[in-house]
């Protein structure tokens, strides 16, 4: 059963421009984590664009829990290279709240959009509680 979906677009080169003039915004958007790729190299403003899509979209499925925070979301990568979330704090509240027992995540990158789309899954019961089964970090 799907609980919400989420979709979000990010300007490539606005993001990237926003990010390298304010001094710690992406510290505020992105955990340690999150700001490398899997060599720990740096990423790409496209990368952390996607990344930030990616929050957005999830967000918009969850229904934007008041008081949420940015590093509430991880945005990582399978060993195989397929993007996943984590969560943890408030979101993780709101997705355990909604019954979400999956969270499916897409991401793109067109041109200068990076976009994401999160489909928020749920487990239907026979007693109509839905059962939770979140990949969460502590």
């Amino acid at each position: 059963m799907i609980v919400g979906i989420g979709i979000d677009l990010v300007n490539v080169a606005k993001f990237g421009a926003t990010v390298a003039r304010t001094p710690g915004f992406g510290d505020s958007l992105f955990t340690p984590r999150e700001r490398v790729d899997e060599a720990g190299d740096p990423r790409s403003a496209a990368s952390l664009a996607g990344r930030y899509a990616a929050k957005e979209a999830l967000a918009k499925a969850l229904g934007a829990p008041p008081g949420m925070r940015w590093h509430d979301c991880e945005v990582l990568v399978e060993p195989d290279g397929r993007p996943y979330l984590t969560l943890r704090g408030l979101l993780g509240e709101a997705a355990s709240e909604l019954g979400v027992a999956t969270l499916h995540l897409s991401l793109a990158m067109e041109g200068d959009v990076a976009v994401a789309y999160v489909i928020a899954e749920g487990v239907a019961s026979l007693d109509g509680v839905g059962a939770t089964r979140m990949r969460e970090t502590a």
